[in-house]
């Protein structure tokens, strides 16, 4: 069911989004220094139809991209891709008092970076599935073996999703994915669509501490959604 475009609660979503930010993005909101990371191996789960598995590749860095979406086919996952970003902008062009437009310099600006995302990603995705860079792979199971990566990021899809995904779910794909990582975890954003933070944050950190796990709450120098400042940090 179609949800109304123009509720004050944030932008409205009609299904999760095949969408992606580039790498110049992800070292802001995941407060990420690639010089510290050379001859390592990254995760970004669930990517998307992000550009930055495409353009740490081309910089000599050793990361993965993984994404249900891409067990479909090619044409297919494009597609879906050019759709979602014309949903996408369409919904934030609804609500622009939510966001701080100061890096992107308006609405146009940030299509200018969603396509430039998009470009990228679907010029490396066809020689790079080839080449092991994109795996078909749906949280909260993941097909890989214990810490195969040093630092695994994921964006925009825990806690932005909320609505749709319960609190087991976010739970058991987080320890996921602090199974597969051998140094750290990095989570952005802690905000729903709504730009209200995840109410269950405080008991989510708790079973993580529960567990052994260390955990820490980081600012970042990005805020695009309002009050969107934030990662959630799992250290190893």
């Amino acid at each position: 069911m179609e949800v109304s475009s123009h509720s004050q609660d944030g932008i409205q979503l009609d299904r999760v989004v095949f969408f992606g930010r580039t790498l110049s993005e992800y070292t802001k909101f995941f407060d990420l220094d690639l010089s510290q990371w050379e001859g390592c191996k990254i995760l970004d789960c669930p990517s998307g139809a992000a550009s930055f598995v495409a353009e740490a590749n081309n910089m000599g860095i050793h990361a993965v991209a993984c994404d249900l979406l891409f067990n479909l086919d090619e044409t297919v996952l494009f597609d879906k891709g050019k759709a979602d970003f014309e949903h996408v902008v369409e919904r934030v062009a609804l609500v622009p008092q939510f966001y701080n437009w100061e890096f992107y310099g308006g609405l146009e600006g940030f299509k200018k970076y969603r396509k430039l995302a998009f470009q990228r990603f679907s010029q490396d995705y066809t020689i790079g599935k080839k080449a092991g860079r994109y795996i078909a792979a749906e949280l909260p199971k993941l097909p890989f073996a214990d810490q195969s990566f040093d630092l695994v990021l994921s964006g925009h899809f825990l806690f932005l999703y909320s609505d749709e995904f319960d609190y087991k779910f976010h739970l058991n794909s987080i320890l996921e994915l602090y199974r597969v990582c051998s140094q750290e975890v990095r989570i952005y954003p802690l905000q729903g669509k709504n730009a209200k933070l995840y109410p269950l944050l405080d008991n989510l950190i708790s079973d993580l501490k529960s567990v052994g796990i260390t955990t820490e709450i980081v600012k970042v120098n990005w805020e695009f959604q309002k009050g969107s400042n934030q990662m959630l940090h799992l250290i190893r």
